[in-house]
């Protein structure tokens, strides 16, 4: 599955190098790592819950997902420091293409009325987040063995200086960009 990794330095690499006029390749952005993560609100209640999320995150990303914890405590909320609350998952590698290519062409298109990602989700220094509202759209998930339907935030963290640089490299990956 070394698919992208090959276009990647075949052509995505060349024709970045072509259209910003590098003077150097090591200026060329590179896609360096994809963190999912997902957020677990009644964990603090469910144990099961959190080990569920484990589970569906390691299925889908195929690497295995450690518990997140709370920084601060809120009483409000009822969450002390220390607390697992949630689950993430960082993908570097072949792992991070092999997401990558299953995300655009089989997840993302799963999504009822797709007309694209925001091209806009950037951060100003080329890192793009995207945000699932489930985590059926992935095919390694079986709808008849989850307990809660769970969004997740992946965010694609580049070597890119700004967000047209980051755009473009991605575009070129097949991210499915709204026109």
């Amino acid at each position: 599955m070394a698919r992208l990794r090959d276009l990647y330095k075949s052509e995505i690499a060349p024709a970045l190098m072509a259209k910003y006029n590098y003077q150097s390749v090591m200026q060329i952005p590179k896609l360096d790592k994809i963190v999912i993560n997902v957020g677990v609100g009644d964990a603090k209640e469910n144990s099961k819950a959190l080990d569920a999320v484990l589970a569906d995150l390691t299925q889908i990303s195929g690497q295995k997902a450690v518990p997140t914890t709370a920084k601060k405590s809120v009483a409000n909320f009822k969450l002390r420091a220390g607390m697992k609350i949630g689950a993430k998952v960082t993908l570097r590698g072949e792992r991070m293409y092999e997401f990558m290519d299953r995300l655009f062409n089989f997840a993302l298109p799963r999504v009822r009325d797709f007309k694209g990602i925001n091209p806009n989700a950037f951060d100003g220094r080329g890192n793009y987040a995207l945000g699932l509202k489930e985590q059926l759209i992935f095919p390694e998930i079986e709808y008849d063995k989850i307990e809660k339907i769970r969004g997740m935030d992946i965010c694609f963290v580049t070597t890119a200086v700004n967000d047209d640089e980051a755009r473009e490299m991605l575009r070129m990956f097949g991210a499915p960009f709204a026109d």
